[in-house]
Parts: C-alpha cells; structure tokens; sequence
C-alpha cells in the first residue's frame, strides 16, 4: 500500500509533498516528492505524522485499567484520537488487588490490547499522593515485587516509585535487573536522593512537576535532578491544565528535544461527559473537562487525548511551524517508544505502519494502526 501527502512528518524530516510504503503492518518505504509509482491513496492537503505512543493512561470511554473494566472501551477511544501505542497504568491499590488487576492486564498485553503494563503505585509518597490512597502506599518489599513481577511474566514495562521511601533504591536496581523501567514520581525526594535513584537506574520522571517536591532556591528537589540528567526521559501532561505553557516551553528548551514525552495521564472519563467517576478506588468528579479527587481541588489525572495534547505542544512550543511538528512528532512517539523500549516509532524503513492523518488544524482525520486503517481518512484517489 501506497499513500501520498502534502506533508509528512518522519520525526527527523519534514517532507513537501512525501510518500510512505507500507505491507504486512510495516513500513516499507518513505520518501519525498514524486512516489516510484501511482498511490494507492493520495491524501492531498494534509500533515501526517507517525502514530502516538501513550504510556502513561488510566483509561477512556467510561473504562478504567484498575478496575475489572473493558480494556478494549478505552483502547479504541484512544486509539481513534491517533494513540496506536497504549500503555496501560494502574494506580495504588492492596496487594491482592494490585495482583489482581496486573494478571488482567497481562492477557490483555498477550492479546495485543495494550503494549505493556505501567505501575503507578503503591510505592509513593504520601505527601505527594495526588489521586492516590495515601492509606494504600507502601514501602517497596522485595517480595510483593517478585510477586508481581511473576504474575506479570514480562509484560509490565515502567513502574513509577519515591525514592525516599524505605527500600526504594534497592527496589529500583531489582526491576532495572529484570528488564523494567524505573521512575521517579508522586515523591518527596530531595535532590540528592533522586541523583541516587538515578544512578541507580531510574530513566523517567513521571509527570514533571505534578505531585512531586516544588523547586526551592536552597533545595532543588526531583525537578533539577531530572532535568539535569541526560539518562532521564521526563514525562509532561500538556493539556493545558497541568503545566502552563511558559513552564512548557521552558521545559522543552531546558530538556531539549529527545528527552521530553509528551503522556495524557487519562482517566476514565476521557470522551465523556462531565460528571462523577473513579480513578481506582478513589471518587473523581469532571467538571468541564477538569478531572479533581471529588471533594477537593486535587487535580486527578487528565481528561486529554494524544492529538489534543501534540496540539498543545506545537501551538506553545516557541518554535517556527516545522521545527514544531518536528519536536512535537519525537515527543508524542520517538522519545516514549524508546523510553519504555518499545518497537521504534517514527516514519521510517522497518517501522510499524503506524500514521495518523492531521487536518488544517491538527485535528484526526485518519488512524493507521500496524498497517490497518482504524479511522479510514478521505482520499482524492481512493483504492
């Protein structure tokens, strides 16, 4: 299969107008101006770029990944918005449930749901716990590691820990062994001993900034010393809600381009209306378009999708349109897919045809998903 375009986004290139060659669910070929032969599809005045690589959400559609939920609701939800690589995350829960829910998920990774399992919790910070049971944190044990490391049989990717807590740098060095990556997040943590979870292996920043020790003039805290590492890949929610956009740009310039991940941190109410729901356990009340621990101002989670958040991403990024798109494309699919050790993302020879079809305005007009259309685009040259 043959597509061309007006625009192409690989993530190292901006092609005007490019072709992208695809059989068996990988790309074959990707090129500029004139294809080798007529296209199967020629999309005409739009921007396509590599599918999106999500690996931080809660859920979707009314579905949530720490319940007993469908995952197949919230993967098609988001995979009509452009995400063609999800990472399911589940919050702190008892070890049983926690069990529980990681042998659920893992069938469902098997089954080619999802592409792996993010632990967020139990063991965080309870000064930090965000939308998290504090009464359900915990210090890391060895054993419940083990334990859910063999329900998980290989299928659990990151898992986001405080490195203060009791055990926690142990524990990062026991899942960097087994082949996991190891995050700094919901936490407390001075300086001094994020630089040690660091050094001990961990690789990403859950969500920068948000539930996680503010920056002072005499302590930096989690913040610099994830900045400041070039072995650390940080996570950033950029819907408009839980980071301002100066803090964004900022971010991405003090970063640079291949360190930033752009992630939804999507909870159940993602393509719903506003109203209660759950995040987990705990009560989460939307109200327009803002998910908060009911009750409280407690932000919970997000309510974005991945195009509104690369939207977000080019619009305030400070940059000229096609460095924009450029940086936009490497955080919302290079940088999480190499993060986490996923199969490479991008618009290259060898890649999975992985594309999304952007309008005018950015907005989703066609999904690709491993060679197969998902939200079939229209074309001026139809098969």
């Amino acid at each position: 299969m043959l597509l061309t375009a007006d625009t192409v986004v690989t993530g190292r290139e901006v092609l005007r107008p490019g072709w992208i060659e695809w059989a068996h669910g990988v790309i074959d070929a990707v090129g500029s101006g004139a294809p080798p032969r007529p296209p199967a599809m020629d999309l005409g005045a739009v921007t396509v770029v590599p599918g999106f690589v999500d690996t931080h959400v809660h859920g979707g559609g009314g579905a949530n990944f720490s319940a007993d939920d469908d995952t197949q609701t919230a993967v098609a939800l988001h995979r009509r918005h452009g995400t063609t690589t999800l990472v399911a995350s589940v919050v702190t829960a008892e070890p049983t449930e926690l069990l529980r829910h990681v042998a659920k998920l893992t069938e469902d990774v098997r089954a080619g749901l999802i592409a792996g399992i993010h632990l967020e919790g139990p063991w965080l910070s309870t000064v930090r716990c965000g939308a998290h049971q504090p009464a359900l944190m915990r210090d890391p044990d060895p054993a419940e590691i083990d334990r859910v490391l063999g329900t998980a049989g290989g299928t659990i990717r990151m898992v986001t820990l405080a490195p203060e807590r009791d055990g926690a740098l142990a524990a990062v060095k026991r899942l960097v062994d087994a082949g996991v990556v190891a995050a700094v997040g919901h936490t407390e943590a001075t300086y001094a001993q994020t630089r040690s979870a660091i050094d001990m292996g961990a690789t990403v920043g859950t969500h920068l900034f948000n539930a996680m020790r503010p920056i002072d003039r005499r302590e930096p805290g989690p913040v610099i010393a994830l900045l400041e590492d070039d072995r650390v890949t940080v996570e950033v929610i950029a819907d408009g809600v839980h980071v301002d956009q100066a803090l964004y740009r900022h971010l991405t310039r003090s970063a640079g381009p291949d360190r930033v991940s752009l992630i939804t941190d999507a909870m159940a109410a993602t393509g719903m209306s506003d109203g209660l729901y759950h995040l987990g356990p705990v009560a989460v009340e939307v109200a327009h378009g803002v998910a908060r621990v009911a009750g409280t101002d407690t932000i919970a989670g997000s309510t974005a999708t991945m195009d509104r958040v690369f939207r977000f991403a080019v619009a305030h990024s400070g940059l000229a349109r096609d460095e924009a798109l450029l940086s936009a494309v490497r955080q919302s699919s290079i940088n999480p897919a190499r993060a986490l050790g996923l199969p490479q993302a991008g618009l290259a020879t060898g890649s999975p045809a992985d594309v999304v079809v952007l309008d005018s305005e950015l907005a989703v007009t066609g999904v690709l998903a491993k060679g197969a259309w998902v939200v079939e685009p229209d074309a001026s040259a139809p098969v």
